[in-house]
């Protein structure tokens, strides 16, 4: 089995290229010019978004599947108009230069995996969210719709296509878990504005299970929701957290503070969030590891 990645050298590729090539499977990584990285387990190919053709478009001839991680992080930094711009930019260019490969392709790839967010759904109060539920209407909602609609547009009719609504996905080596550790250290850990919006997590152990589930699985096609079936409050995950670090989280960070600092940003990613559920997963047999926030999160801090 052939599986290419564009993304594969961030906080969710590597640990998936490795668990492919456990799983025996040949893996390509396209990259966008950085050197190879010796410790995955994978084949670099060269590619580009701004001169088209090349090599790279052939490594697609007959695979398995396509996954599609690549974009601007979206915490990177503060959201000015060039950075929102960069955001969709980077994301719609680099699945568009994927989906006009797998149209010209002569054995076009069984599976197209394409990024996507729970962001999809914009700010909501405490609705369950399914994957039937429509589009928001904020910056990220507003993203995540256009970067669907490029996979699913473009990937043609032989290809399935999967967009996969990532959530919180928890893990203390990358992505948004160690950035809330500082304040815990000194004491100071707490909720974020009101403590009462949904943050949709998932282990990050759930999530590799579910991509190479959903790869493996021909019924899986659409939408996903990447997220443990148990969304919790930010009140609700700050305690956790403070329960794994045996540390107090009892001091609020006001919503002003965080909009001072962040601006727009605050508010998409900290101060609301959605209530989403795996229906899509569940409802196929997928089988979550971690559903219980105190476990996911003493699992990750047990670690050395």
């Amino acid at each position: 089995m052939k599986v290419v990645i564009a993304g594969g050298t961030g906080f969710l590729g590597q640990p998936l290229v490795r668990a492919l090539a456990a799983d025996g499977a040949e893996v390509v990584v396209l990259t966008r010019g950085g050197p190879a990285k010796p410790a995955i387990p994978a084949r670099f190919v060269t590619w580009s978004l701004d001169q088209p053709g090349g090599a790279w478009p052939a490594e697609l001839e007959g695979a398995a599947a396509v996954v599609n991680l690549a974009g601007e992080s979206i915490a990177s930094r503060r959201w000015s108009p060039a950075q929102k711009e960069r955001i969709l930019d980077s994301r719609l260019r680099a699945t568009r230069a994927l989906t006009q490969a797998i149209r010209g392709a002569k054995r076009p790839p069984l599976s197209l995996l394409s990024g996507s967010a729970v962001g999809y759904y914009g700010p909501l109060g405490d609705e369950v969210v399914t994957e039937d539920r429509r589009a928001g209407s904020d910056f990220l909602a507003n993203v995540c719709e256009q970067w669907e609609s490029q996979a699913v547009q473009g990937a043609g009719g032989v290809t399935r296509v999967v967009c996969i609504r990532t959530g919180l996905v928890l893990e203390k080596d990358g992505g948004a878990l160690p950035r809330m550790l500082l304040p815990f250290k000194f004491g100071a850990g707490g909720p974020l504005g009101s403590g009462r919006q949904y943050w949709p997590w998932i282990h990050r152990a759930d999530w590799i299970a579910l991509m190479l589930w959903t790869i493996a699985n021909a019924a899986v096609s659409g939408p996903i929701n990447a997220t443990a079936p148990t969304p919790v409050t930010n009140a609700e995950f700050t305690r956790s957290l403070g329960r794994a670090l045996h540390r107090p989280a009892f001091l609020p960070a006001p919503a002003f503070a965080l909009r001072l600092a962040l601006g727009e940003m605050a508010d998409a990613l900290l101060l609301s969030g959605q209530r989403a559920v795996p229906a899509k997963a569940e409802r196929l047999g997928f089988t979550f590891r971690h559903t219980d926030l105190d476990e996911a999160l003493g699992s990750i801090f047990a670690k050395g």
